[in-house]
Formats: C-alpha cells, structure tokens, sequence
C-alpha cells in the first residue's frame, strides 16, 4: 500500500470527501481517482469546444474588438 497526502486540503473538505465516498460506497481512492477523470474529461471538453467551436463573432467585428480594446488599454495607461 502506497500512502500519500494532499497539502493544503482543509479538515472541513477532507471530511466532506469521506462522505461522499461512504456515500457512494466505494474507496475515497476509487472516488479521487473518478473525480480526476471526470475533470479531464469535461476540461477536454470545454476547451475543445472553445477552440474549435463554431464561431461568436465574425473576424471583421472580432478585429474591431480588438481596436476598441486596443485603445481602451492604451487611454487607460495598461500595456498595449
């Protein structure tokens, strides 16, 4: 058996993941190692869809956000 620890989780969280695996009845191993997959495989997803997606805008109206937000930067003294 391999044991491992996860810094920085809280007592409140830790004890709220023991219930969700006494909850679904399984390993809090099993459940940790569902949880990662599950997150994989939605921020697969989501980026996925983000990045070859149908597109919100055309190309002429995202060049004019952008010189708008260009000059927005500048006026307000950020990086251009």
């Amino acid at each position: 058996m391999d044991v491992r620890t996860v810094r920085g989780v809280g007592r409140d969280k830790w004890l709220k993941f023991k219930e969700m695996a006494a909850k679904k009845g399984i390993k809090m191993g099993d459940l940790f190692e569902n949880m990662v997959d599950v997150y994989s495989e939605k921020s697969d997803e989501f980026w996925d869809e983000i990045l070859s997606g149908e597109k919100r805008i055309s190309g002429k109206e995202a060049e004019k956000m952008q010189r708008t937000v260009k000059k927005l930067r500048k006026d307000a003294g950020f990086r251009v």
